[in-house]
């Protein structure tokens, strides 16, 4: 694992990040005390993006302690404590169940303009679509747990067209009306459920103005210090609406001299948490789409770390990232974008033996490919 070490390189460690970088890993688990449930990890930062579900349960790992990969399938499959459902910027995210209540109605509406035009893209009329959404309810209220084959099959068979994406924007339309989320993991994939069997009743929903201060309140917790902007992109809502979520926790928060805000519970003048240490992150870890900017993290390798919506696994030392990673055949290869330290190099081989443990692999040694 020499091949970068011998090269000249400037330290990376604790004076590489700035405070607030620093502030941010600590809330984003990164940081200080782990965690000790995937449930743990997912209420800290409230959506864990999830369109690649090794990624999503990567980010678990990297933010807790004495849990497995199975750990989050249970969260899914057994104790129902956590759903993957398109949220926010209308992507899937990993949330906790209980969260999933108020989450979809504050930030999916704005999401069915785009489902209906993206529908039309894919030959799908507007009855059509309406049929389509049907047939998934019915199909998960009858049969319960159904991968996405068994419903391709029956709208198939209902005439509702599933070629090329018309499929996953159906299932999409589903989500958005209510009717389905991602539950239980069967085999290698994860099922479309009943929201309301899988789920249980619904609680009684939130005004809007509560819904966005509670939003405003569970984000800082996982991603402060921040501002508006950062909310807004991070959960996909209008930047005055994320305005008006931070000013209604007005009195819980503290104002730094940048015009960034945090809990005030957490003692912003106090000093932050160091960086992490060299760790090995999944792909879309949350780390990357918190705020506005995610240059603290990438630095100059963001065309390398992430491209054209792409977010890639990498390896981080001093809070910034330093290599890309990959999982193939078993064996994880490190690709360093700059020099590194040995002991650095060392340590990322042995956060590749916990990878394998984490997701059940057979331990196997790294591969450090310096180029």
């Amino acid at each position: 694992m020499g091949g970068a070490a011998g090269r000249t390189s400037r330290p990376v460690g604790v004076h590489a990040a700035s405070a607030v970088h620093r502030r941010r890993l600590a809330a984003q688990q990164l940081s200080g005390p782990a965690a000790s449930s995937a449930e743990a990890v997912v209420e800290r930062l409230l959506a864990v993006q999830g369109q690649d579900p090794r990624g999503a349960r990567l980010a678990v790992r990297a933010r807790a302690a004495g849990v497995s990969a199975a750990d989050v399938d249970a969260g899914l499959t057994d104790r129902r404590s956590l759903v993957v459902t398109w949220l926010n910027r209308g992507t899937l995210h990993l949330v906790q169940a209980q969260d999933y209540w108020w989450l979809h109605p504050l930030t999916t509406p704005q999401l069915a303009t785009g489902n209906r035009t993206r529908l039309r893209q894919e030959g799908v009329s507007a009855a059509q679509a309406e049929r389509g959404v049907e047939v998934v309810a019915e199909q998960v209220a009858m049969h319960g747990p159904r991968t996405r084959a068994e419903l391709r099959d029956a709208l198939d068979a209902a005439g509702v067209p599933t070629a090329g994406q018309a499929l996953i924007h159906v299932l999409v339309a589903a989500t958005l009306a209510g009717h389905v989320v991602r539950g239980p993991v069967r085999g290698a994939e994860q099922c479309f459920v009943s929201v309301e069997q899988w789920l249980g009743p619904a609680p009684a929903p939130l005004e809007r103005g509560e819904a966005l201060a509670l939003l405003a309140r569970r984000y800082l917790v996982g991603h402060g210090p921040a501002d508006a902007r950062d909310l807004a992109k991070w959960a996909g809502i209008t930047l005055g609406d994320a305005r008006r979520g931070l000013a209604a926790i007005a009195d819980e928060v503290v104002e730094d001299t940048e015009g960034l805000v945090d809990l005030s519970r957490r003692q912003v003048g106090s000093e932050p948490e160091p960086p992490p240490g060299p760790r090995l992150l999944g792909s879309f870890d949350p780390v990357l789409h918190g705020w506005v900017s995610r240059a603290d993290v990438v630095g100059e390798h963001r065309g390398i770390v992430t491209t054209n919506g792409l977010f890639r696994p990498f390896a981080m030392v001093g809070g910034r990232a330093v290599a890309l990673w990959s999982l193939s055949a078993g064996t994880v290869t490190v690709r360093p974008l700059e020099p590194v330290r040995r002991a650095d190099l060392a340590e990322l081989g042995t956060d590749a033996a916990r990878v394998l443990g984490y997701l059940g692999l057979p331990e196997r040694p790294p591969v450090i490919d310096a180029g």
